[in-house]
């Protein structure tokens, strides 16, 4: 262990498991990066999106009636925003859930950049092999399982990429094998089964999941492996949920500028959602939004990469910590270095969260606003009402000339899964208590 890291104030917090506020001090004005970032990569990435639209809706006929567009909601949740206030202080402003918790298809986050990179390999595969006419017709493809029945599609996870990778790619018709960790939930390992999907199980954490599916899929010249670490096909997957959040708060007549900041809250595990989603909001907010992740105590390897500068190159065992966590989706011990080096300049902090508090917001959220997410989902309520918690967090604001500003703020909470969790694992969530 590196005595240097414990001389770091929050790093010494977390490796006593205490719960803690983290400000990025290399947090940079978004004028100085903006021409580092790739604005025309997430319009590629949308325009995939929409030309393979009738596929989806062909493929997942649950997305007819939103033309094969894959969105979420954004709910204003007022009456959770009171019920939190027996659980303490919370911060001025509106509160709003983006219910990613709720996509469909795979109900979750992951729904975002595992949808979008199982369909970019998709294109492809199907361009080389001549499957898109020039009628360019994509719905079509649902024609091909046969030919893409030939491919592998593999991936490492705690649960929810596996289900959002695994769902898609039957879909397709591909041959899926997800390789889980033991921290992943059996009945999304059951759903897995249920749709063809070969699950490969190990006694090891989220890492030796991904080593070995990495592995195993290299040696096959006709697997795809698709890496939460280091795919660049996610990260801007995610990313396409900057500009279409915008469009939601321009119809909920909800103003982001000078005068009205956006605190936007990322439950965070190896921080490719996060950090994709992160990235998309500030290229369509700039300086505007001021995006922070959450983490488990016991897994806060975001945190501990940025804060000690180590990036992918530290682990939470480095720091003393289990890495064992009732958020499974959470779990996972070291951050991706490609994320670190993305988000370094442009966010703003990062929370951890005991995984009592998980349930305690689960159940304000469902018994006031009738809303059921997963436990991991609620580090964001969490990491929301840390903002009226910690001194550190009062000190971001007055830093940033935001106090003032603090009533005309909106916040959101984004619910990062819950949809396809079966109603007597629902009950057992909503009556635990850690």
């Amino acid at each position: 262990m590196n005595e240097r890291w414990r001389a770091i104030p929050a790093v010494a917090d977390l490796m006593a498991a205490k719960e803690t506020f983290w400000c990025n001090d290399a947090l940079r004005p978004f004028a100085e990066v903006e021409q580092e970032m790739g604005r025309a990569d997430i319009a590629d990435a949308a325009a995939r999106l929409q030309r393979f639209a009738p596929f989806i809706q062909k493929a997942f006929p649950e997305t007819v009636e939103e033309q094969g567009i894959i969105e979420s909601p954004l709910r204003e949740i007022a009456a959770t925003k009171e019920g939190m206030k027996a659980l303490g202080a919370v911060p001025e402003g509106r509160l709003f859930l983006k219910m990613d918790s709720h996509l469909v298809v795979a109900g979750s986050v992951k729904a975002r950049g595992g949808i979008y990179e199982v369909l970019k390999h998709t294109e492809e595969i199907a361009l080389a092999e001549g499957l898109l006419g020039e009628d360019g017709d994509y719905a079509k493809l649902t024609d091909h399982r046969d030919v893409f029945a030939g491919y592998t599609v593999q991936v490492g996870s705690t649960g929810n990429l596996g289900l959002s990778i695994g769902i898609t790619s039957a879909a397709v018709g591909y041959r899926v094998v997800v390789h889980m960790s033991n921290d992943a939930k059996q009945w999304k390992k059951d759903l897995l089964r249920s749709k063809g999907v070969e699950v490969k199980e190990y006694a090891g954490d989220y890492g030796k999941a991904v080593a070995e599916g990495r592995a195993l899929s290299d040696a096959d010249p006709k697997s795809y492996f698709v890496d939460d670490e280091h795919s660049v096909a996610l990260f801007l997957g995610y990313s396409v949920a900057g500009k279409r959040l915008r469009a939601q708060l321009e119809e909920q007549g909800v103003i982001v500028d000078a005068e009205h900041p956006l605190f936007v809250y990322l439950p965070c595990g190896v921080g490719g959602a996060p950090g994709g989603i992160a990235f998309g909001l500030k290229q369509e907010f700039g300086d505007h939004v001021h995006c922070f992740f959450v983490e488990p105590v016991q897994c806060p390897c975001m945190i501990a990469g940025l804060a000690t500068g180590e990036g992918e190159k530290i682990c939470v065992q480095d720091l003393g910590l289990s890495g064992v966590t009732e958020a499974d989706g959470l779990a996972v011990g070291r951050p991706s270095g490609m994320v670190t080096r993305m988000m370094q300049p442009l966010l703003s902090g990062c929370s951890t969260v005991e995984d009592g508090r998980l349930f305690d917001a689960l159940r304000v959220l469902h018994e006031c606003d009738d809303v059921f997410i997963e436990p991991s989902s609620c580090a964001a309520l969490a990491a929301w009402q840390d903002m009226a918690k910690f001194e550190k967090a009062k000190e971001y604001i007055r830093c940033h000339g935001l106090a003032e500003k603090m009533p005309h703020a909106t916040h959101i909470a984004w619910a990062t899964g819950g949809r396809l969790v079966p109603e007597e694992i629902r009950k057992e969530y909503l009556v635990k208590k850690l």
